[in-house]
């Protein structure tokens, strides 16, 4: 399949890889700029950290990038979207000032980027479940509170990531501090019907008579018909090109293609991006379609959303709904109103600020041994 249309079936950018097919190939081009962003990104304070390496999860070796200045800062876990569309790739767009105050850790998930590489295909075959990716988030979060000398972590999901990091979430609350939910999944086929309808109605608004024709053919949508590959690309193809995964653009090339820049990735490790997301794609698909946390109503951690005013990828309203019905030591919704789905490469400098108003006072005074409900219950503005 395309990556074009990988793209439209994912809850995020992230059913596409971060790199366009053309991106295997060789790019020595790109080396003076990789060299150079190698060099701005190197962490020199003697108390940082910047370590890149692989570690045994599950039966499966995982590839671990981990960045701080401080190794004091709380410890940040990010579980990346897709499935398979790994974060490390395109960090130089927004991390460096993230690394300022947290200790940030994203990793490779199974049949993702390095790790799909790491890995003989037959050796995840079959493993690519929900519950397969929650333990191996929560297996990697014993490993690094050893590793760095933590109590607890600060986990954060986007897009897929969040449907791994809620469940972490609530399987395994001792091991986090706060959980950080950015394009949060609650009702993958609510989604659907919200993104299908904004972009049919902005179709109709523009006069995109073509547009109209495509989605109009496979309404009603969801429906009762088989959420089939070809209804969801239709279906998602509009209303991120009305600006539902980047706001106000009609494509993300800066971020799909960002990797090319990676002083992180080579080529054979961009190529490794698109052949583990064609791998897991049909393998996950279904169960991903039936995500429903609409039931949660007590969650045992403090809770901050992200949510970007015109995401229509994974539509902000379900999870705004969620977070004022749900009980929990702490509860913020944080509206992001330039962003759509990309929410901390859109606003980078609202997310480091809303991490540190929201998110890492709990951390520290969890760190410390204090409660980390101390600040009771928060807002959703």
């Amino acid at each position: 399949m395309h990556r074009a249309a990988l793209l439209l079936l994912g809850c995020l950018a992230a059913w596409i890889p971060a790199a366009a097919v053309e991106d295997c190939a060789d790019h020595a081009a790109y080396a003076p700029g990789r060299e150079l962003l190698a060099e701005l990104e190197r962490i020199v304070a003697p108390e940082g950290v910047q370590e890149a390496y692989e570690v045994p999860v599950n039966g499966v070796r995982h590839w671990v990038h981990v960045r701080g200045q401080d190794r004091a800062n709380p410890l940040l876990l990010f579980v990346h979207g897709g499935p398979a569309s790994p974060v490390i790739p395109t960090l130089w767009q927004f991390q460096r000032p993230l690394e300022e105050y947290f200790t940030v850790v994203h990793y490779d998930q199974r049949g993702a980027g390095r790790t799909f590489r790491l890995n003989p295909p037959e050796a995840i075959d079959g493993t690519l479940r929900i519950q397969q990716y929650v333990d191996d988030a929560i297996a990697l979060a014993e490993h690094l509170r050893q590793r760095y000398g933590k109590r607890k972590l600060v986990l954060a999901g986007h897009s897929w990531g969040t449907v791994v990091g809620m469940h972490a979430a609530l399987q395994r609350p001792d091991l986090f501090h706060v959980y950080v939910g950015i394009g949060q999944v609650i009702h993958a086929r609510t989604n659907e019907r919200l993104s299908f309808e904004y972009g049919l109605a902005r179709a109709r608004a523009e006069g995109n008579a073509a547009a109209v024709a495509e989605m109009e053919a496979i309404a009603p949508y969801p429906g009762d018909a088989p959420l089939t590959r070809e209804r969801i690309v239709t279906a998602r193809k509009w209303a991120q090109h009305y600006g539902g995964l980047s706001a106000f653009r009609d494509n993300s090339r800066w971020f799909f293609h960002g990797a090319l820049l990676s002083p992180d990735y080579d080529d054979a490790d961009r190529c490794a991006i698109d052949a583990g997301s064609l791998f897991t794609l049909g393998r996950v698909l279904e169960e991903f379609l039936q995500v429903d946390f609409r039931g949660v109503r007590e969650f045992p951690l403090p809770v901050v959303m992200f949510m970007g005013r015109h995401d229509y990828t994974t539509p902000s309203q379900p999870t705004e709904e969620w977070l004022r019905q749900v009980r929990a030591p702490y509860r913020h919704g944080e509206w992001f109103e330039r962003s759509a789905h990309l929410v901390p490469w859109e606003e980078p400098g609202h997310a480091l600020v809303a991490l540190l108003q929201h998110v890492r006072p709990l951390a520290v005074a969890g760190e410390e041994g204090g409660a980390n409900d101390g600040a009771g219950v928060g807002s959703v503005r």
